[in-house]
């Protein structure tokens, strides 16, 4: 017999249909167990719908009042502390005890700063499922946006499919929708005062200005767009 924390109770009704042990690297032991029950989730009528744009500072903006989600950018806090003890770790002896120790403290911080962001995530997610019958988003190419804007290091941070998919797993154990929308939709050059497209908006522009006297933040501005062809999106599905 051996200590466990157990994170919840096996339904009766659930049969056991296999056990996944695994070892991280710090030396902890996980015990997965998948099980399968009879669960249809009763479809919800969407009356409350948000949109959300992805945002480099804060995760994301949302369409209702342009709130972020103050994203608090774990990797990044941690960079200074994993540098360092990277920097000692390369000058000890590979294979040796202290090596090893100092092998271990590296792993302990990456476990850390993985930890604190899939719990903020979840929380988040929670958050969101909870208060919205329909989330919609837009379906981005995450790997393809970290090479071409060489912004590898804040959108890995920010863990972005991860969030996403937390966020459509409680959405459907409750009978609510996430919309995906087109990647090329031109959410963030779209006036959502007047409709007018913009020909060209460079990254640095934060504030959103048209010709019609519209100024917003770029990023709400971009949120309530997406919302808008979500919104559009779900009227077609239903008809």
């Amino acid at each position: 017999l051996v200590k466990i924390k157990q994170h919840q109770e096996i339904p009766s009704h659930h049969i056991i249909k296999s056990c996944t042990v695994s070892r991280t690297k710090t030396g902890k032991y996980y015990v997965s167990i998948l099980t399968e029950c009879e669960h249809q989730p009763v479809q919800k009528e969407v009356q409350a719908v948000v949109g959300l744009d992805f945002s480099m500072n804060g995760l994301f903006v949302d369409s209702e009042e342009g709130k972020t989600a103050n994203y608090p950018r774990f990797y990044r806090q941690a960079l200074g502390k994993l540098a360092k003890e990277q920097r000692v770790l390369s000058r000890r002896k590979k294979g040796s005890n202290r090596w090893h120790k100092q092998r271990l403290k590296v792993a302990k911080l990456h476990e850390r700063i993985a930890n604190q962001r899939k719990d903020f995530l979840h929380k988040e997610s929670h958050k969101l499922a909870k208060l919205y019958d329909c989330v919609v988003i837009e379906d981005l190419n995450m790997k393809g946006m970290s090479q071409a804007l060489n912004f590898g290091k804040s959108v890995a941070d920010h863990a972005w499919g991860m969030f996403t998919k937390f966020l459509q797993y409680k959405l459907e154990e409750q009978g609510k929708k996430l919309i995906k929308i087109d990647k090329w939709f031109p959410s963030s050059k779209t006036c959502s005062c007047c409709g007018q497209v913009k020909e060209s908006l460079s990254l640095s522009e934060r504030i959103f200005h048209c010709d019609c006297g519209f100024v917003a933040d770029r990023d709400w501005n971009a949120s309530i767009n997406i919302k808008r062809e979500g919104l559009r999106l779900l009227a077609l599905t239903s008809s």
